[in-house]
């Protein structure tokens, strides 16, 4: 089998686009989910889904009365 310099190269530019499109990829999510934290935005998208997808309804919103069980314990193993 005969080494060809050029399929090295394909192999890097290859590699190399691939590495661009998941970059392109994970920057999106992050800027989605930068965009989401705003309140306002978070209203209205769930407004927007709540005709499509009426179960979806208040799902956005974080319940933080469910984590008082899992805090109080944090802070029981964490004083021990």
């Amino acid at each position: 089998m005969e080494h060809n310099g050029n399929n090295a190269n394909n192999d890097s530019v290859e590699n190399r686009d691939a590495l661009h499109l998941m970059g392109g990829l994970a920057l999106m999510v992050l800027g989605a989910g930068l965009v989401m934290t705003h309140p306002g935005v978070r209203k209205a998208v769930s407004a927007g889904l709540s005709g499509v997808l009426p179960d979806l309804q208040g799902k956005f919103l974080p319940d933080l009365t469910a984590l008082g069980p899992d805090i109080q314990r944090y802070m029981k193993l964490r004083s021990m």
